[in-house]
């Protein structure tokens, strides 16, 4: 079982100014890889956010955390009911699969789309991943790129550096804090957090 996070009080300001600036990067990346294949992610019937992302990092939770805070309690309220439904479906379903649409789509766009966690930010186009000791992995994009831009040569878009520097941030943030356990969270999980 995972853990309860630390609030964002706990972590300090520093650590999410850092991470904003992380993604900020990755955004940047993101568009000029996607670009580069004329990708554009709009309203697929294969939608990602009907795949069950785990999030792994504290800081992700408590960026959403702080994102959620700032809705108003009417759509807070909505998201919560959607995201009580979420997990009980999950519950039920296999981790594979597509699955209920992620409680934050609102007609088919993200209501914390500037507070998204990392995956969500850099899924749907071809990535290669550099680990110490191993050969380079390549990922795949998603089938709406396949479908789309498939046939086109492949581009780098090198997530390392991107994971790299979440992962110092989240260790130095951890260390800072004290909290060494497990995150494994969906972002119902994340949402329904007490």
């Amino acid at each position: 079982m995972t853990a309860t996070p630390p609030t964002a009080a706990a972590c300090g300001r520093p650590y999410l100014d850092a991470l904003e600036a992380l993604f900020a990067d990755m955004d940047d990346a993101y568009r000029c890889a996607a670009s580069h294949y004329g990708f554009h992610c709009e309203g697929c019937e294969d939608n990602c956010c009907r795949t069950r992302f785990h999030h792994h990092t504290c800081l992700e939770v408590l960026y959403l955390r702080e994102g959620f805070s700032h809705l108003s309690s009417g759509d807070r309220s909505a998201v919560e009911r959607d995201a009580g439904v979420y997990s009980a479906d999950a519950a039920q379903r296999p981790a594979k699969g597509r699955g209920r649409m992620c409680p934050l789509n609102r007609d088919q766009r993200c209501i914390l789309y500037n507070h998204r966690p990392m995956i969500c930010r850099l899924h749907g186009i071809p990535h290669e991943l550099h680990r110490p000791g191993r050969p380079p992995a390549r990922g795949p994009g998603c089938e709406a790129f396949d479908r789309h831009c498939g046939h086109l040569p492949y581009r780098s878009f090198d997530r390392t550096p991107f994971y790299t520097r979440m992962a110092e941030l989240e260790r130095r943030m951890r260390q800072a804090i004290g909290f060494s356990d497990r995150v494994h969270l969906t972002v119902a999980d994340i949402i329904l957090l007490p």
